[in-house]
């Protein structure tokens, strides 16, 4: 709830503050730096200290940095704080992912993390419906993300329940070996992060430029992710019926064909209702794709090799996320509000090409992971671990 806030926030914040559509995707961008270092390097403190130390350090960090944003005002000293909080935020979901999954038994450890990550994403439509609490230039909804990251303190430094043992050690990233596993996985992940990054960095800008005021731009940016929760678990169950692959370009064809019409047929300023429909449809066609990617690469990864996987395709994930607000920033500052829209027209439109020759290259696989729903920010390889563990369980009772 605190960073789907704090990240349309800033958005709003620094439109207001006359920042440049190209300065906004810049702050965007920082945050999503940050997430690849959190997630690289997190995990050591907290194998050096524990989890409930390190979660509490983590957050009180990142607790501090909205205030920070709003006594510096700057688009220069916003992309640092950002990053900072990306960092940070890494590392609390690392603590979170391998806390569930260190409790859970096996028998129930598939269904806990998806309840886990279709959590993260009905709070990020909570998260967004905050913005209409308060007006973005004043202080009050800054003190907001500070109170609720703080508050997520409380149940882990009081929490009677042991932590998990210490990790022994990252998994080893080999990104050619995952391209050669998965072609259409690693590439598709760098697609899916500039999509959903601008998305989420931008989609506040081009709803304040559409003319709508604080309080509908938290309800565009709450149905947008409203769709993508509402369309994740049932795609996720018609990908386990049917190639992946299929599903993705289906997807993705789609999305580019509806980006395409809404930026050549829907004028400057629409109806809300419009706006708050097309949001939707965008959400459930494009927020889901990482979740059926992921599946995709476990499916042609052998045993003791997927958290390694899931490793790297974040690492191309949060590369691809560090790019496309900025991208999608150069886009507005040279072509306008529509040029968001076609920014993520293109990653869709090259999501389906690709996923269309490589299925004329190599056929769907014959058995098939479970789909594991990931929330919208995945971070860290504990959630795999699920994956893994089930499949050394199942070639043992073979």
């Amino acid at each position: 709830m605190g960073n789907t806030l704090q990240g349309s926030l800033l958005t709003l914040r620094g439109g207001r503050e006359g920042f440049s559509a190209t300065a906004i995707g810049l702050v965007g961008s920082g945050f999503y730096v940050g997430l690849i270092f959190g997630s690289l390097y997190a995990g050591r403190l907290v194998r050096g200290v524990g989890h409930t130390r390190a979660f509490a350090a983590l957050a009180a960090v990142a607790s501090s940095v909205p205030l920070l944003h709003l006594m510096l005002v700057s688009p220069w000293l916003w992309p640092l704080g950002r990053a900072i909080t990306g960092f940070c935020f890494a590392g609390l979901f690392i603590v979170v992912e391998s806390w569930l999954n260190g409790a859970a038994s096996s028998a129930v450890r598939g269904q806990i993390l998806s309840i886990y990550g279709m959590t993260g994403m009905l709070s990020g439509v909570v998260g967004q419906l905050l913005l209409t609490t308060a007006a973005p230039t004043g202080f009050v909804l800054f003190c907001l993300v500070s109170m609720i990251i703080s508050f997520a303190l409380v149940p882990v430094v009081l929490s009677r329940a042991q932590a998990p043992a210490q990790g022994e050690g990252d998994a080893t990233l080999d990104l050619r070996r995952l391209y050669g596993q998965s072609p259409f996985g690693v590439v598709a992940a760098f697609l899916v992060g500039i999509s959903t990054s601008s998305y989420y960095s931008l989609g506040p800008l081009f709803a304040q430029r559409a003319g709508l005021d604080a309080g509908a731009v938290a309800v565009f940016m709450a149905c947008g992710s409203l769709g993508g929760f509402l369309a994740t678990w049932p795609m996720g169950w018609l990908s386990d019926r049917m190639d992946r692959r299929q599903l993705s370009v289906g997807l993705a064809m789609v999305a580019a064909g509806a980006l395409l019409w809404m930026t050549l047929a829907v004028p400057e300023h629409p109806p809300h209702v419009v706006l708050y429909l097309l949001v939707g449809v965008f959400g459930m066609l494009v927020i889901p794709a990482y979740s059926l990617v992921l599946a995709h690469v476990n499916d042609h990864v052998p045993p003791g090799q997927f958290a390694a996987a899931s490793g790297g395709l974040l690492i191309l994930w949060g590369a691809g996320s560090a790019l496309g607000p900025l991208l999608g920033g150069v886009a507005m500052a040279t072509l306008g509000s529509r040029g968001l829209g076609w920014q993520i027209l293109c990653a869709q439109a090259l999501i389906a090409l690709w996923g269309i020759y490589r299925i004329s290259q190599r056929a769907a696989p014959e058995t098939k992971e479970d789909f594991l729903v990931m929330p919208v920010q995945p971070v860290g390889t504990e959630l795999v671990a699920v994956a893994e563990e089930a499949a050394v369980e199942r070639e043992a009772g073979a």
